[in-house]
């Protein structure tokens, strides 16, 4: 199988969204993006304007979160946040589904939210990722759902995760599991053909990158973008040609 570095780099959403990053370190993060031509920065939404004027001319997106880490504002608030993102800049979306509607059964309530969501997005020309939050969802039934609910509105994504998304284990530590070879399985299963996966939560190597692209996935949220871009030069053994291609040697 043969890929380009280029090809690698436009699987990558660069992530720029700890509660702790400062306006410089997302500035830096932007100039980062534009150096290896990812496909988008996903940004914190008060910065989305500012992430619009860094990336002016270039093919790297940009992408806010809605309703990031949780989902649980409301319907109509998380409408006008995507429009208020949109109206900055934001071409591409990424919207935390309600958990807690999704495991209460609610269904109408999620299909209603995904729906207005996926609309607003198309009134600006943008497109729509959900993010499931897998691991808050206990069992197979409620990423099943989510995905035919998505396919059926036609949105351009489904997101493994948040990166975010702690559960609390038996001994009483918080850990995730993030963006695991099952759920990329069963989403792409699930979801329509025409139904993007974005694989996002513990993804931080080439060879990880390459494992989700052979399971379906044409994105990857992440911030171990240097790291991934570097492996990749060197497997590849290119410097400065980006066109250059070289036989996958990850093993997947």
């Amino acid at each position: 199988m043969n890929f380009t570095l280029k090809e690698v780099a436009k699987m990558i959403d660069h992530s720029l969204l700890h509660p702790t990053m400062t306006d410089q370190e997302m500035e830096d993060g932007c100039k980062l993006a534009l150096e290896y031509e990812v496909a988008a920065v996903c940004i914190k939404p008060y910065f989305v304007k500012e992430t619009a004027k860094l990336l002016k001319g270039s093919k790297v997106k940009v992408c806010s979160v809605i309703g990031f880490p949780h989902g649980n504002s409301t319907i109509k608030l998380k409408v006008l946040e995507t429009r208020q993102a949109c109206k900055d800049g934001a071409t591409e979306i990424d919207m935390v589904a309600n958990c807690g509607k999704v495991l209460g059964g609610d269904w109408s309530y999620v299909r209603k939210e995904i729906k207005a969501i996926n609309k607003e997005c198309e009134k600006h020309g943008a497109i729509l990722k959900v993010i499931f939050e897998n691991d808050f969802l206990s069992e197979d039934k409620f990423k099943i759902k989510l995905c035919k609910i998505c396919s059926k509105i036609g949105v351009a994504f489904v997101k493994t995760s948040t990166g975010y998304g702690f559960v609390k284990q038996p001994d009483g530590h918080y850990s995730y599991a993030g963006a695991t070879t099952h759920d990329l399985k069963l989403m792409r299963k699930y979801c329509d053909p025409k139904v993007q996966i974005k694989a996002a939560g513990g993804i931080r190597t080439l060879d990880g990158l390459l494992e989700a692209r052979d399971l379906g996935c044409t994105r990857l949220g992440a911030s171990a973008t240097v790291a991934i871009m570097e492996e990749a030069k060197s497997r590849l053994g290119i410097s400065g040609d980006k066109k250059e291609a070289a036989e996958d040697k990850s093993g997947y």
